[in-house]
């Protein structure tokens, strides 16, 4: 099980950018992290990347840290928490970026490099053309103090390239196994702008080494610029600045439709989505976990204590995972109905108050809530669809949804909504059994089966041919307003 060091230390880091919603990807690669330390005893570093000033924003910030409380995250040091290692935010750390990058210029790791755009660009299409590779090709490399002044006389800037070493690199991916890539496929890069200003090549890695993380647990997308990383990190080793370099697993892509990467455009993408829908956070991360790892051959529904206590990369899958988002409201639904009746009735709370609920504040009944709660729970995938299921209980008259009225109104309704008004009136309204006979036998008067006798009832009361349990759902809603209903009902039948 590579599941620590040798010391047997894991520090991992969750370090996303406040740009926008959070991104369910990013909360599967933060869940990873946190199962992955929680189940070794280990630290989890929370680490915002807000480098990037023109697309960070405070507000993606405070939403950030707003949907790991949401998720029921912790973290062992970062923002709000502190630690040894602070600041935690990228921005409050310019200084050391710059501090390190004069040690890699001064040691002959890193350089500066004057190449304009356009030239960059006209030797990629030359390089193209003959059938080599179009990556950086070394231009700057080797100048003398004489060539750097005459660029500098020129007015040129320059970005800071870190230098590649000329051999291939070879790596064990804690998910996907060995990996060598050749030297020709990875060439010199930037770590600080023209500007000044230092990129995510550099920040990242020395945030690591200085934080020292043991263990990188990070998408697939990030895993071609590992062998840049871990270059750096040799070079941050000579220099004092990181002791080791870190083990590396490329979680698997989050596929969507048509087998195409889950991108921040994409509407099912957004966490604010599963939150505003009501998912449960365990029921959520529940899924989340099963997109790219297995808690078991013939189980999906579990606790998070119980991923907790089993999470291991060796059960981490290097293929694809695609998001089905049927699976996971059925696993959510799963998670709705494990909740104590008085845990779900407050999680609900929120759909039954407004600006969710269609019905005036003085019309919801507590005492009828309470009644209706234990049966609505076998019904909901999320908690959102509480509102319209429970709607009738609240409102003076039943929201029709007119394709329902057609579907369950056929000819005859109305003499069998007669019967079963005469025998609704004289049943015992203490006893859902006793509402279902009436109905029953309602249908029998008419040559029907139960199902196709309580379908006009059902949509005359509710509004619709679907929902809770018919029978608590009319000794709940109480013989008057049943009754009078049916009499609407009728009436709108025979207009």
């Amino acid at each position: 099980m590579a599941n620590a060091t040798p010391d047997g230390t894991v520090r991992v880091r969750f370090c996303p950018s406040p740009t926008g919603n959070p991104h369910v990807g990013l909360v599967r690669t933060a869940l990873f992290n946190w199962a992955y330390a929680r189940h070794n005893g280990g630290t989890l570093v929370f680490r915002i990347e807000d480098t990037d000033a023109a697309r960070d924003s405070e507000e993606s910030y405070e939403q950030l840290l707003d949907s790991m409380r949401w998720l029921g995250f912790d973290w062992d040091e970062g923002p709000e928490v502190g630690g040894p290692h602070a600041p935690y935010r990228q921005s409050q750390r310019m200084d050391v970026y710059r501090d390190v990058a004069e040690k890699l210029v001064a040691s002959g790791h890193a350089y500066p490099c004057y190449c304009t755009t356009e030239e960059l660009d006209a030797r990629r299409e030359a390089a193209r053309a003959a059938g080599k590779p179009s990556g950086y090709d070394g231009a700057c490399r080797d100048l003398t103090a004489e060539q750097k002044q005459a660029y500098e006389a020129e007015g040129r800037s320059h970005i800071v390239r870190f230098r590649m070493p000329d051999e291939a690199t070879t790596f064990t991916d804690l998910v996907r196994g060995e990996i060598t890539v050749q030297a020709e496929n990875v060439t010199d890069y930037g770590i600080v702008r023209a500007n000044g200003a230092p990129l995510y090549t550099l920040v990242n890695p020395v945030d690591d080494a200085l934080m020292e993380i043991t263990h990188v647990l990070r998408g697939e997308d990030l895993l071609s610029s590992t062998p840049r990383q871990i270059a750096l990190y040799k070079a941050l080793i000579e220099l004092g600045v990181a002791k080791t370099i870190p083990q590396f697993g490329h979680l698997p892509y989050v596929m969507g439709e048509g087998n195409k990467k889950l991108s921040k455009r994409d509407p099912q993408a957004s966490l604010n989505l599963y939150r505003e829908r009501g998912f449960l956070p365990e029921g959520l991360l529940n899924y989340l976990s099963l997109l790219g790892w297995s808690f078991s051959a013939d189980q999906d529904v579990f606790t998070i204590d119980e991923m907790v206590a089993k999470f291991d990369l060796a059960d981490v899958n290097s293929n694809p995972a695609r998001f089905d988002l049927k699976k996971a409201e059925a696993i959510n639904a799963d998670h709705i109905r494990m909740l104590d009746v008085k845990a779900f009735a407050a999680a609900c709370e929120p759909w039954l108050r407004a600006p969710h609920a269609p019905w005036a504040a003085e019309d919801f009944d507590a005492a009828v809530w309470e009644a209706i709660a234990p049966h609505a729970q076998t019904r909901i995938k999320v908690l959102s669809e509480i509102t319209d299921n429970v709607d009738f209980l609240f409102l003076p008259e039943p929201v029709f949804d007119e394709a329902s009225w057609t579907k369950a109104m056929k000819e005859g309704s109305d003499a069998l909504l007669r019967t079963a008004r005469e025998k609704l009136e004289a049943a015992d309204w203490s006893s859902a059994d006793s509402l279902k006979e009436a109905v029953l036998a309602a249908g029998e008067a008419h040559g029907l089966k139960l199902g196709k006798a309580q379908a006009p009832v059902r949509v005359a009361v509710t509004g619709r041919t679907i929902g809770l349990p018919l029978f608590e759902s009319l000794e709940i809603l109480g013989k008057d307003a049943t009754l009078a209903r049916v009499d609407a009902a009728l009436a709108k039948l025979t207009a």
